[in-house]
This record gives structure tokens, C-alpha cells and sequence, in this order.
């Protein structure tokens, strides 16, 4: 028996909440601890639908064979589910209540099904500002081949 590459996500953001790092144990420049994630098909069209997107390039093989993709790709934003994919649940992103105040993400090449994808994060910077707790952070997802997917920095407010 094979374990299966992509463990079923946990949908209790609750269930761990006592084991995520607190505000004060958030150090900027550390690593994130994370994991390799197999993009699937069906993640990917699953993902693309529950954005509402509808482009065909997502879902229908054979016609994104005639593309210059020459073959299924994830819709950009896979990014928002790759970041929960490659992280535990005790990460401190996945805390209840966190706000995303704001996100810059650059993209360079398509995710595909069967890429292997890893991401490399960590939090750049924490503040207070007006009584809020601020945390900004970067995250760069690569495939099995080193290839940078996309990057991106955020900023979260998060909960007290």
C-alpha cells in the first residue's frame, strides 16, 4: 500500500490553535516549516471552481493540448492553496481571525499537474500599529525542477 502524496486537509482551523506559534514566537527571517505538495488535476479544476473560474484551460485536457501550454495548467491564485498544501496545520498563517491586509504576488511559470511543489516562507517583518498586530511575510513556490512558480509578499493582521 502506497501513502498518499497529499494528505487530506484539515478543515478545523480550531483543532490546533494551541500549538501555532504565538505572536511573541514569530521571528522574522526564520524558515516556515513546510512540505512538498503533488499538484493533482483534480486539485487544480477542483481549486479553479471553487474560484468560479471557467476558463477551459483548467479543466478540459484536450483542449488545452491545442494551446501553447500543450497541456492543462493551474489557474494563478493556485497560490492561496499551495500555501495551505505545503504548510502544517500548526503554521502561524492557518491561525483563526487572520486578516489578509494586503498581498503583491509575481508569477513566472504555470503550475501543472504533477508538478512536486515546495515552498520556501517566512515572516520579513512584525509590528503594532494602532493596537494591531502586523506581520509581514514572503513565500516563493518552486516545482521538482528548482523552477520558480511564483513569489509573493503579503502583509496579515493577526488575531490578539
Amino acid at each position: 500500500m502506497t501513502s498518499d502524496p497529499n494528505p487530506s486537509f484539515e478543515t478545523d482551523f480550531w483543532k490546533d490553535a494551541g500549538a501555532r506559534q504565538t505572536w511573541d514566537e514569530i521571528i522574522p527571517g526564520a524558515p516556515r516549516e513546510t512540505q512538498p505538495y503533488t499538484l493533482t488535476k483534480e486539485a487544480i479544476g477542483d481549486f479553479a471552481e471553487a474560484m468560479g473560474e471557467t476558463n477551459r484551460l483548467y479543466f478540459d485536457e484536450e483542449y488545452a493540448k491545442t494551446t501553447p501550454y500543450g497541456g492543462i495548467i493551474a489557474p494563478p491564485t493556485i497560490h492561496i492553496l499551495l500555501m495551505f498544501a505545503c504548510t502544517g496545520t500548526t503554521d502561524w498563517m492557518r491561525s483563526p481571525g487572520t486578516i489578509n491586509a494586503s498581498q503583491s504576488w509575481f508569477y513566472n511559470i504555470p503550475a501543472r499537474p504533477g508538478d512536486v511543489i515546495s515552498m520556501q516562507g517566512r515572516a520579513l517583518d512584525r509590528y503594532m500599529r494602532k493596537g494591531r498586530l502586523f506581520v509581514i511575510h514572503d513565500n516563493v513556490f518552486t516545482n521538482q525542477n528548482d523552477q520558480v512558480i511564483c513569489s509573493g509578499r503579503g502583509w496579515t493582521i493577526r488575531p490578539n
